[in-house]
């Protein structure tokens, strides 16, 4: 399902190939080695060709509801916390928090609270000065209805890439890295706390795909660090929970693509596989760890 949560916008569904994403990072990791400026600069591209393989925290609240889950409104951050935020950082980390829990909510078609974080969401982004890139008016009425979510996936997408290119004009790349990196830690700690009163092979081999985006987002913030004492301290922390990750092993095994003909229209399969060896001590050690760098984010 190619989705995204509404009205924020952190992350692109559609998956790269392996190649592809070897060619992209190690061409990430050459251009930060060659840097000489203390703030390297991180091209809109590469932000977004890494944002492109991580995947949307939508596809895990539909996993949630379809295995039977209920709606949790605890997990999330409250809205209350909104005017608690005074600073760039926090503001850009909280704007993707609450944009995933929006999409939370949307998912189980919680209306009145979606409305409440898209105040906090709205409250958020003209603080940054980027609340110009959203039709709050037009988005609060797709967020309504729960059928609308691909439309809102269209304007959720465009606005993304309007920011991110208005921000690196502005010199203010982290924040777009920061709203990500909210976005994607959000989406992890709802999995972790719905994983530990419904456990299922699913959700937990969901989590642990997560190490992957882990090293993505680390790599981004890595970059960046150096403008910014507290995005140091976050990449101090989120390096604990990649230690966490690195004890996860996925194995891919490569199979070469045939053609598989579906209602008449020739299409490429992928005949690949990915195995994920992930334990419930491996799922219990890294819900301790986000819970841990979530909570000095929402304070």
């Amino acid at each position: 399902m190619n989705r995204l949560f509404p009205a924020l916008v952190l992350i692109v569904l559609m998956a790269c190939g392996e190649s592809k994403t070897k060619s992209e990072e190690q061409a990430f990791l050459e251009s930060l080695d060659s840097a000489e400026s203390s703030q390297p600069e991180i091209s809109e591209e590469v932000i977004s060709d890494i944002m492109q393989q991580i995947p949307s925290p939508l596809e895990i609240s539909v996993l949630l509801k379809e295995s039977g889950t209920n709606y949790k409104k605890d997990i999330l951050n409250s809205t209350d916390n909104t005017e608690k935020y005074n600073s760039s950082y926090k503001q850009a980390l909280n704007l993707g928090i609450y944009g995933t829990d929006l999409g939370y909510t949307n998912i189980y078609e919680q209306n009145q609270d979606g409305l409440f974080y898209l105040n906090s969401i709205k409250s958020l982004a003209d603080a940054l000065n980027i609340g110009q890139f959203f039709d709050f008016g037009t988005i609060r009425k797709l967020a309504a209805n729960s059928q609308n979510l691909d439309s809102l996936l269209l304007i959720t997408t465009l606005n993304f890439n309007s920011i991110n290119h208005y921000l690196q004009t502005q010199d203010r790349a982290n924040l777009s890295i920061l709203l990500l990196t909210g976005g994607w830690l959000e989406a992890l700690h709802i999995s972790c706390q719905v994983y530990k009163e419904h456990p299922g092979l699913e959700l937990r081999e969901k989590i642990g795909e997560q190490k992957i985006i882990m090293e993505n987002i680390l790599l981004l913030l890595n970059a960046v660090q150096s403008s910014d004492p507290n995005i140091l301290a976050l990449s101090e922390d989120l390096a604990e929970l990649k230690s966490e990750f690195d004890k996860i092993e996925i194995i891919y095994t490569y199979q070469e693509s045939t053609f598989e003909e579906i209602d008449g229209v020739l299409v490429i399969k992928d005949n690949s596989t990915t195995e994920i060896n992930v334990t419930e001590e491996n799922i219990s050690s890294i819900t301790q760890v986000t819970d841990k760098v979530r909570e000095k984010i929402i304070s």
